[in-house]
């Protein structure tokens, strides 16, 4: 069964600073793609950052400038630091990883979500 697990999140002062880890583990043939969504308190879930086992990377355009992914191919994670938070930057982080099977289909896993919360 494969496994997603993100770490990283806590309370940290506007202007801060924070870096997100999610690994993947388990059975996984290849990954084709991982990213980051976050969800904060009656909004709907967005997508954040994404980034491919080939470097290839997106961003939400209103992030670009102060979130940074990274990706780590020989450990199945993939990374995520963001700068200058902000209040409205507070919500539950969460990894999703598209994993390729050897037959030609393809899988999404989510993680647990880790919370951010910017305050002071």
């Amino acid at each position: 069964q494969v496994q997603v697990v993100e770490s990283g999140g806590g309370l940290v002062q506007p202007g801060g600073s924070l870096r997100l880890s999610c690994v993947a583990s388990g059975p996984i043939f290849s990954i084709h793609i991982m990213r980051w969504y976050r969800q904060a308190p009656g909004k709907e879930r967005e997508m954040v950052a994404e980034v491919t086992p080939g470097g290839s990377k997106n961003y939400a355009d209103s992030l670009k400038d102060r979130f940074t992914i990274a990706g780590d191919n020989a450990k199945n994670a993939a990374y995520l630091q963001m700068t200058d938070l902000r209040p409205e930057d507070t919500a539950v982080y969460y990894c999703n990883v598209q994993i390729n099977t050897g037959w030609g289909s393809r899988y999404d896993y989510w993680g647990q979500g880790t919370q951010v919360t910017v305050s002071s």
